[in-house]
């Protein structure tokens, strides 16, 4: 099994990356295909008049504040616009796609946090009513059924909370969640960058291999987003993930570059 996750940069090419799923179909894998869609979500956030907000947990994290309003952006950006460009871009190359959220069939379920506490201007502060949650349970039945008839699925966050509420989850765990589920063989997370730096932004700090026992002494060299998925890395190679990739969405073969010919960061 392998698990792809494309993040939601701008400069990521999607056609690149439709064209290595196909090949990655065509040589046998089972495969789960998971989206972001951040950066279009800010631009049509800002377009219709509710410019994103972003907030930093007490343990450094930034996050998007996601009151109800935002939230329904996201399911506008995220499960529409973004979710069907990448089905009609798979279908288009012969493989029988099918766009769902985490929410759909119950596929990811999780937590709505209750309250999040977060720093503001040198000051601690608490948020409610906030529709962010963390993800931590995997229905498999309708990913089965798309699996053993030959769909490929195309998710993308909200989760569904256990009280049957839309939640704004990270892509990066809920890819890692999958993995685990399945035992994948390989997690490959796709996005902007070569794969994980040791000076972010200089992509010559590229850092090619990180042995697994090791990962959480890098959490800190991650900047930005790129901390998510170090943690996400972290839990998936814990509870059975056989390798993960940070690769290039960029490149013109990046799964392929990534699996076959050792680019990026790879862990495990």
């Amino acid at each position: 099994m392998l698990v792809v996750k494309a993040g939601g940069g701008l400069d990521l090419d999607p056609d690149a990356i439709a064209d290595d799923l196909r090949h990655q179909i065509q040589a046998g894998r089972r495969l789960i295909f998971v989206h972001g869609a951040a950066e279009h979500t800010n631009q049509i956030a800002t377009a219709l008049g509710h410019p994103p907000e972003f907030v930093v947990s007490e343990s450094g994290i930034t996050s998007r504040r996601t009151d109800r309003e935002t939230l329904e952006i996201f399911h506008m950006v995220y499960c529409g616009k973004i979710n069907k460009m990448w089905v009609e871009k798979l279908q288009a190359r012969g493989l029988n796609a099918v766009g769902l959220s985490g929410m759909d069939g119950r596929i990811i379920q999780g937590r709505r946090k209750a309250r999040i506490r977060v720093r503001q201007n040198g000051r601690r502060m608490v948020i409610r009513d906030d529709w962010t949650g963390s993800v931590d349970t995997v229905n498999p039945q309708l990913l089965d059924l798309l699996l053993d008839n030959g769909f490929l699925p195309v998710i993308s966050p909200p989760a569904l909370s256990h009280d049957h509420e839309s939640i704004n989850v990270d892509g990066d765990r809920m890819s890692a969640l999958l993995a685990i589920h399945y035992r994948a063989d390989w997690l490959v997370y796709l996005s902007d960058v070569p794969g994980l730096l040791r000076n972010y932004p200089d992509e010559d700090t590229l850092i090619a291999a990180i042995p697994r026992d090791d990962i959480h002494g890098f959490l800190d060299v991650a900047q930005g987003r790129m901390k998510r998925k170090v943690m996400g890395a972290q839990e998936a190679l814990e509870q059975g993930v056989g390798k993960v990739v940070f690769a290039d969405g960029r490149s013109v073969k990046p799964i392929r570059s990534a699996l076959d010919s050792g680019a990026g960061t790879h862990i495990g």
